[in-house]
């Protein structure tokens, strides 16, 4: 596990609680940030991450986990996130992917998201094991974060629906993978579209089965 140094970690239960989330934002004068990434596990597409210091006096209703939400429902959180947040997003392209590995991948584009908030960020939870390090603010992993804390959950949200539109807009330039249907996760109309035409840019080349498909 990769964690940014921390004299104490905010608690947290194992349910979304908009008292005590607050209580710790207010404990940082509001600059509490959470971060989730959407698209790690797909065979083609980026990953994508958001960070997200949300106003606790001005929740959108009915955040949850991005996973636990229609898509319809989904959308429009997204846009009230982005209309009552502070956010931003960054991306790490299959070509990175390749290059870094996934893991590293998807760590620097957390990092890079952190960064790029208009207002800086006084602490950040992030989903999971790891902390990007590079942050240059104290940070925490919290297993299952997007069902235990409202920033990450607002995160998820914004990463998943974003990388979402990125790949109904690869559909386009790509077509006959079906990316506006599966997203580049791994299902089997995937699979039957990448040994028919093979992998095209998108594709992360050190993911077996697109490798596999190439030695095919």
């Amino acid at each position: 596990m990769s964690k940014a140094p921390s004299l104490f970690d905010l608690r947290f239960g194992d349910t979304l609680d908009a008292a005590l989330e607050a209580g710790h934002a207010a404990g940082l004068r509001g600059a509490l940030c959470g971060v989730d990434e959407a698209g790690r596990g797909p065979w083609a597409g980026p990953v994508v991450t958001a960070a997200v210091i949300l106003d606790y006096s001005n929740l959108p209703a009915g955040l949850n986990d991005s996973k636990k939400l229609t898509e319809s429902r989904r959308n429009a959180l997204y846009d009230e996130i982005c209309a009552t947040a502070f956010v931003s997003v960054a991306s790490s392209s299959a070509a990175t992917i390749d290059r870094m590995n996934i893991r590293a991948a998807t760590l620097n584009a957390m990092r890079r998201a952190v960064a790029g908030l208009s207002r800086k960020a006084g602490y950040v939870l992030v989903d999971g094991r790891d902390v990007p390090p590079g942050l240059g603010v104290d940070g925490q992993a919290l297993i299952k974060g997007d069902g235990r804390c409202l920033a990450i959950a607002a995160a998820s949200i914004v990463a998943k629906v974003t990388r979402d539109r990125m790949m109904e807009r690869a559909d386009g330039l790509f077509p006959g993978y079906g990316f506006a249907v599966h997203k580049g996760y791994g299902v089997p109309a995937h699979a039957a579209a990448l040994t028919a035409l093979g992998p095209c840019p998108l594709h992360r080349m050190s993911f077996r089965p697109v490798a596999a498909a190439v030695r095919d």
